[in-house]
């Protein structure tokens, strides 16, 4: 699960900037200090805020690692983290902003933390900062910028007025904005250890003194005061490409690993294994009740994740579920407890329109641009996907009060989807039966493939959708290849190792994954339709303008569903993406296991996992 350039701000401004966990606290009595927990997918890097970086299972493993000025709970509520420091406005006109990090805080290796670790975030997520410094143009589609980062184009990009000023003790920043933008509290600085990337930009590849350390901060404060673009350049090359990599091992550069989480990343097994460790100088969160170790056990197959729970291999099952995998996990109890409920992810799929935003190269499929025929082709491609099969086989079974989702921008649960759906024209894509849908669909095709018949496979369509090991995923591209066969498609279900990096790449005529929600932005999921954003090279005048309408100023809740219903209506005009299902959770955990308490937003399994411990009972 993954979200592009402006949406991922919204990820990386709170999983890089509400990053918390815990402090080291007394051990708890408990059997047990290591908990082990399934992942379907596998580490990609260690910088979820690169570019197609932004993984469920990348952000998860930054979350530990690193702590901000706040973080959401399992009520999606915002919580401001005290301990690391506080923020509040200090002018209404013009609106300033101030951060101040508490006196004391620590990275890993012991260098005290201060406001200048908060200055990095201003380079990766201001699009003009990196202009003026030469480190390439974020809004120029055919340059990758230095910094190749997701904030660029986001509300604190839109909004930020000149550099933040560092107060004289360096331990507070003061932002100033062109509006009071409602989301304030969510773009908080991001904290980061500016002085490994001076080092490791200067060669080093071992942990430095403390005395070092500081230097090295003072250097790139000078760099940033100055636009320094050869020091920036070589920093930004490194933040852009060193931090994405899926082995850890005693031969990796310990710079790359230094943060002020409570948990350090020791080990990394190619598609396997995470071993996070306690970072014994934290001080930035809540307190850590017990826990001294936390494994990521990658196992894509959701019964066999399953049977490892019971087998007592982990204690954690918070993989995709699968049917089998949820009756599985049932028979286990009282052993195994299973929590469940709805998540703030969605399924969807999305079709090619043009190559992505940024990246070189066309794009000649049969999906390509705004023609009729292009259009035809989408909608047709659109009706004929099995969108309410899937539900029935695939997520029923896991969730049987799951509804098929027909909004782009807001869950069946949320009080303006009716008024949205029932005015969207998504009713095109529900009215009549599947065989219905299908059949319009093939006369469509029949407009520009004349020959075209069930199973003539007259056009050709490559599905990216996931891994192998991802038997969910498998299952419904099965479903999808079969129905579409009925309207003229030729469908490639062909699955992809690494299929994230595969997002932009043009070879790949649709393709199906999730979007997680990591914050609840007034914009909500605008954002990740907006033309800079989608890797699917779809732009929309309309979408664009609503996407920066609401970020720049409070709007009642009636102003907001309208923008909404606007933004799906077009979408759907332009036949480029429909829902499918929001995600059902089955989390089996074992009964021994306290404390967890899935969050409906990103990281939903390990927002809380300072309060986790083992009982004996």
């Amino acid at each position: 699960m993954k979200v592009t350039r402006k949406v991922r701000f919204a990820i990386a401004a709170t999983a890089a900037a509400g990053l918390v966990a815990g402090l080291v606290g007394p051990a708890q009595a408990a059997p047990k200090t290591t908990v082990s927990i399934v992942q379907s997918n596998a580490l990609t890097g260690l910088n979820p805020s690169v570019t197609n970086m932004n993984l469920t299972f990348n952000v998860d493993v930054a979350y530990l690692s690193g702590i901000g000025f706040n973080y959401y709970n399992n009520k999606a509520t915002l919580i401001d983290n005290t301990v690391l420091g506080t923020y509040k406005v200090v002018s209404q006109k013009p609106f300033k902003v101030q951060y101040k990090v508490n006196p004391g805080r620590v990275w890993s290796d012991g260098t005290p933390i201060n406001g200048v670790d908060l200055l990095l975030s201003h380079i990766t997520s201001t699009a003009q900062y990196s202009v003026i410094a030469g480190l390439g143009d974020p809004g120029d589609s055919d340059v990758t910028p230095v910094f190749d980062s997701l904030g660029y184009g986001g509300i604190y990009d839109e909004h930020i007025v000149g550099l933040p000023q560092l107060s004289a003790d360096k331990m507070s920043v003061t932002y100033e904005f062109d509006a009071a933008i409602p989301d304030w509290r969510l773009v908080a600085p991001g904290v980061a250890p500016v002085h490994t990337l001076v080092l490791m930009a200067e060669g080093k590849t071992k942990l430095q003194s403390v005395a070092a350390n500081n230097a090295a901060r003072d250097k790139f404060l000078k760099y940033f005061n100055t636009y320094n673009k050869k020091a920036l350049g070589a920093i930004g090359k490194l933040w852009s490409t060193a931090y994405t990599i899926n082995k850890v091992d005693s031969s990796t550069n310990p710079l790359l690993l230094v943060g002020n989480g409570p948990f350090m990343v020791k080990t990394a097994v190619p598609n396997g294994a995470v071993t996070m460790v306690r970072n014994p100088r934290y001080n930035s969160g809540p307190k850590v009740k017990s826990l001294k170790t936390v494994v990521f056990k990658v196992i894509g197959d959701g019964t066999a994740a399953a049977q490892a729970l019971k087998n007592g291999e982990v204690d954690v099952y918070a993989g995709q579920p699968t049917a089998d995998a949820v009756a599985l996990l049932k028979s286990m109890a009282p052993a195994v407890k299973v929590i469940g409920g709805d998540q703030a992810i969605y399924e969807h799929i999305d079709l090619r329109v043009g190559p992505a935003y940024g990246t070189q190269g066309s794009y000649n499929g049969p999906f390509a641009g705004m023609s009729q025929q292009a259009v035809d082709l989408r909608t047709a491609f659109l009706l004929a996907y099995p969108r309410e099969e899937i539900m029935e086989k695939i997520i029923k079974p896991i969730n049987s009060s799951a509804q098929l989702m027909n909004s782009l921008m807001v869950f069946p649960s949320e009080p303006s989807y009716k008024e949205i759906i029932s005015k969207s024209g998504v009713s095109k894509f529900t009215a009549g039966t599947q065989a219905e849908r299908t059949a319009k669909a093939l006369a469509l095709v029949k407009k520009y493939y004349p020959n075209a018949a069930a199973g003539s496979g007259s056009v050709k369509v490559k599905l990216l959708f996931g891994q192998p090991s991802n038997t969910r995923r498998v299952a419904q591209a099965a479903l999808a290849k079969a129905e579409l066969a009925k309207a003229g498609f030729d469908l490639d279900t062909t699955p992809t190792s690494g299929w994230s990096s595969f997002l932009s790449d043009s070879k790949f005529d649709a393709a199906f994954f999730a979007w997680v929600k990591s914050a609840a932005f007034q914009s909500g999921n605008v954002g990740t339709y907006e033309t800079q954003a989608n890797d699917y090279g779809y732009s929309n005048k309309t979408i664009d303008a609503i996407y920066k309408e609401l970020g720049a100023k409070p709007l009642s809740a009636a102003e907001v569903t309208a923008r909404f219903l606007k933004v799906d209506q077009e979408l759907i005009k332009d036949a480029v993406t429909l829902p499918i299902f929001q995600h059902p959770a089955a989390n089996g955990v074992s009964a021994k296991l306290q404390g967890v308490n899935p969050s409906p937003f990103s990281p939903n399994l390990v927002w809380n996992v300072w309060d986790w411990y083992f009982t004996d009972k």
